[in-house]
């Protein structure tokens, strides 16, 4: 529900347009108020119509039998929203990938990377994502070149960031996909703000992230 101070404008709004021989307005009021149904159009704008009229308006389209019936239903919907009302929480975030073959894609983060298909969506297949663990990558497949030439890897622009808990854990998964043969943009390295990190290629030049604490 609209708050009450923006139901008074409207209020006021309908008052104007009766005042000024708005002729649509007319069969707003003959609709809403039972006491103008039996009225034409002009004998409705020649008819006296008051600002409490306007709000028994703004009331009845809303379902209430008046404006105090209004009042007291929004007073008590705000109240209840206030109690009920909770901040609301960021449950998940996933990186877009843009592909030019949604299979090969989905074979390579699978036997190379170690993540499972969520779902393929299209016939044929457009969309889709792959998971490990907590990460989830979505990938959407494109016809023709979304970056101008290597300034991806010219500016190292990254496509996803993934994180590992440990030290050892990044190290592992370095190891892991090294003996996978995967394709590095940037081999382990460990970087002046205490983290330890590599890139990995993946067919289409996307640069991904994988990330962890250096000890």
């Amino acid at each position: 529900m609209p708050n009450l101070e923006n139901l008074k404008k409207q209020a006021k709004q309908y008052l104007r347009w009766h005042r000024d021989r708005y002729h649509p307005v007319a069969a707003e009021i003959r609709a809403a108020l039972p006491r103008f149904r039996h009225l034409d159009d002009n004998q409705v704008l020649e008819a006296s119509f008051r600002l409490s009229d306007a709000q028994e308006l703004v009331a009845r389209q809303l379902g209430f039998e008046g404006w105090q019936a209004l009042k007291a239903g929004a007073q008590a919907m705000n109240t209840q929203l206030k109690h009920a009302m909770t901040p609301p929480v960021l449950s998940g975030t996933e990186a877009q990938l843009y592909v030019t073959d949604l299979k090969a894609s989905c074979d390579f983060f699978t036997s190379k990377l170690g993540f499972t298909v969520d779902f393929v969506y299209g016939d044929p297949p457009f969309y889709g994502m792959v998971k490990r663990d907590h990460a989830r990558l979505c990938m959407r497949l494109v016809c023709e070149p979304v970056f101008v030439g290597n300034i991806r890897q010219r500016e190292h622009l990254l496509s996803a960031s993934i994180t590992v808990d440990a030290a050892a854990e990044i190290k592992q998964l370095f190891l892991e996909y090294q003996a996978a043969g995967v394709g590095f943009h940037q081999g382990l390295k460990k970087e002046p703000w205490g983290a330890r990190n590599f890139i990995v290629l993946d067919p289409d030049g996307n640069l991904i992230l994988f990330a962890g604490p250096a000890d």
